[in-house]
């Protein structure tokens, strides 16, 4: 088990999510970034979809009651191992009674731990990510114990690796979405060389963003949506969809973000700025 010392400020499990429901109004939720927990789960040879944990903003301190293997990724943060710095995106080999601390936020907004074999809690309707109306335990609070199976004889066929950061990445491609054509010339004009800033509304729901193009007043039937897809309010504000984001919509849905476009902007936070680069 993995004991939860202390849980962060928000704390969850995930894998990559859940599918053939969105016709019942079940979000896929899941990982945000997955670009960085890919890269995670490859290096321990886990399974793609190997539950781990994503960690918000401040972190946990936990402790590994069996032996294992671990990788971290994701947001910088200051993170120790029985008070000693340890590296991303290199496998550590953890025992029985080690303690993993995480301190200061560096840079980006999420981290991820991932643990050889996935974290082992229950599944609702075929995913352990947290949702807080079909799987609430998936939220980690103090004093939770997370089930893990006991490892100690893996030995990966890489040890590390060196990735691209995506931290420092503010170009989110994007393909047009089914209303695109609605979108006048000066509209166009302002969304792909203007620089947009994220709002403190942002969270695995949407994020929205400070700045607002001209607005309309069209008018359409509720429609299907995914992660990824920017809806554009009569007020001209654009409302980016992410992981846990509604099913349908009423706004008009003038891009869809690429897979790697969601990792990036899953890092950034209040006050960031990201660019359109239309594919």
């Amino acid at each position: 088990m993995l004991k939860v010392l202390k849980s962060g400020f928000y704390t969850t499990i995930q894998d990559t999510g859940r599918f053939g429901l969105r016709d019942k109004g079940v979000p896929i939720s899941g990982i945000m970034d997955m670009e960085t927990v890919s890269k995670l789960n490859a290096l321990l040879e886990n399974k793609e979809d190997a539950a781990v944990l994503e960690i918000t903003m401040t972190g946990p301190t936990l402790e590994f009651e069996e032996d294992t293997f671990i990788t971290l990724g994701g947001a910088e943060f200051s993170i120790t191992l029985n008070n000693e710095p340890i590296d991303g995106f290199t496998v550590i080999k953890i025992k029985a009674g080690d303690i993993l601390s995480y301190g200061r936020l560096k840079k980006g907004f999420r981290g991820y731990l991932a643990i050889k074999g996935g974290f082992k809690s229950d599944k609702v309707l075929n995913s352990r990510s947290y949702y807080p109306s079909i799987n609430p335990k998936g939220i980690i609070k103090d004093r939770a114990l997370i089930p893990y199976e006991k490892t100690d004889t893996f030995k990966p066929k890489l040890s590390e690796m060196k990735v691209d950061d995506l931290l420092d990445e503010n170009i989110l491609q994007v393909g047009k979405g089914p209303e695109f054509m609605l979108l006048s010339d000066k509209q166009l004009e302002y969304l792909f060389f203007k620089e947009f800033t994220v709002a403190n509304e942002n969270n695995r729901m949407a994020y929205q963003l400070n700045e607002e193009l001209s607005g309309h007043k069209v008018s359409m039937l509720t429609s299907a949506t995914l992660p990824g897809t920017v809806q554009f309010t009569p007020s001209g504000k654009l409302i980016i969809l992410m992981k846990d984001g509604q099913t349908t919509g009423g706004y008009p849905r003038i891009l869809q973000l690429t897979d790697k476009a969601i990792s990036i902007l899953a890092q950034k936070k209040a006050g960031d700025t990201i660019k359109f680069k239309l594919i």
